[in-house]
């Protein structure tokens, strides 16, 4: 009884209620520009608040558009959302964003699918989800969409009754948010409601491109032991296209979780430029289907960069994958062919799996495109000729 009224009182947030006129332009500390929108929402019949920051090209790259992240339980949590994908952003690891948080009012009636009927909680408490999520489909996501310039990439976050909304959402519209977050999802509700809900919604699916992350803390008895049937529900999955990742933090509170959680949340969730060995299979194709997935989360047409593709070349040399590794470095210059580097690469891979002929024709391609800046120019000639040197003996 202490922990689960524990939990939900650490689940309540208190959050200010501050009433806007039309759209205000504020500037964060850090630099991202942020709207306020206050409107009146028919479907919930209220007065509604939500808080829009920009990434910071937003201004300067008029034709980009950006993913959105909708974020529950108001503006307080934008900064740490920002300051982590800043970071991820730096290495390549995520794309800009535009996030949306939404400002509470009847924080329980909106987050929690069924009305709780478990004297351990609030009783009578929630039951409000499915027109919260009308509100968010048919009113908010549009307004955010027609106000400013958006992709088909959506991801919803939130923490313990938003987290279990945030699990709600891809059950009620597999299709609406491609990516779910949930720090320390309440899933204790209501006799463990949300659990059963998640289990069968999973076990009846076909097919769910999707991507979840969730985690918990400290929490124990019911909350976890409710929360351990969901992520075991989650794991034992048999969708191929669903992304599932879970963490579970040693003391660290419930109310920590979002902080705990963030980096891993976004650093899963976002595919990095630099495509990582365990995406590339045996059919070479493999690396223009990782980028296309990741053009479609960043909102951009992204070709497969030539460093990033030559290091994966690199990387099957290091393993001594030579066929493999000249596979990849051909892939690299059907889509970079004036490239000193690409054609350099594969001349190299040609070397190492000992066809001096076509290494060589390959170091002489690359010196037909090269100008006099190429800070490697004198190597790539003594490359020639140490491979000319060597094709002689052999004849």
């Amino acid at each position: 009884m202490r922990l689960l009224t524990a939990v939900f009182i650490g689940s309540l947030f208190i959050v200010s209620n501050n009433t806007l006129a039309e759209p205000d332009l504020k500037q964060q500390t850090i630099g991202y520009p942020q709207h306020t929108h206050t409107f009146k929402s028919a479907v919930l019949n209220e007065e509604r608040t939500v808080v829009v920051q920009l990434p910071k090209s937003y201004q300067s790259e008029p034709n980009k558009v950006y993913p959105v992240i909708y974020r529950l339980d108001g503006a307080g949590n934008i900064p740490l959302a920002s300051a982590v994908i800043e970071r991820l952003q730096n290495n390549n690891r995520a794309p800009e964003v535009i996030i949306v948080a939404i400002e509470n009012t009847n924080r329980l009636r909106d987050l929690y699918p069924t009305v709780n009927k478990e004297p351990q909680g609030p009783v009578g408490e929630g039951g409000g989800a499915a027109k919260f999520l009308a509100f968010i489909e048919q009113e908010l996501m549009p307004l955010i969409n027609k106000s400013y310039r958006t992709h088909n990439f959506n991801v919803i976050a939130g923490g313990s009754a938003a987290g279990v909304f945030a699990l709600y959402t891809m059950q009620a519209n597999p299709e609406l948010f491609q990516a779910h977050i949930a720090y320390s999802p309440a899933v204790w509700w209501n006799y463990g409601a949300p659990v059963k809900a998640t289990n069968s919604f999973i076990n009846k699916s076909k097919d769910l491109n999707n991507y979840v992350y969730i985690n918990i803390g400290e929490e124990a008895g019911l909350m976890r032991e409710r929360y351990n049937e969901l992520q075991q529900a989650l794991q034992s999955n048999s969708l191929p296209n669903l992304r599932f990742f879970s963490d579970a933090f040693e003391n660290v509170s419930h109310n920590l979780t979002s902080a705990a959680g963030a980096f891993n949340a976004y650093h899963h969730l976002f595919l990095p430029k630099q495509m990582p060995m365990s995406a590339l299979s045996d059919d070479i194709e493999s690396i223009d289907v990782y980028y296309k997935k990741l053009s479609q989360q960043w909102g951009e047409q992204i070709t497969p960069p030539e460093a990033a593709v030559r290091q994966l070349g690199y990387n099957l040399v290091n393993m001594q994958q030579y066929e493999r590794a000249v596979a990849v470095f051909k892939h690299n210059v059907k889509h970079h062919s004036q490239s000193v580097d690409a054609l350099w690469g594969l001349g190299y891979g040609y070397e190492l799996q000992g066809n001096i002929q076509q290494a060589l024709i390959k170091i002489e391609a690359a010196l037909n495109v090269v100008d006099t800046t190429y800070p490697y120019l004198d190597t790539l000639k003594e490359t020639k000729s140490r491979l000319q040197t060597q094709l002689n003996k052999t004849q």
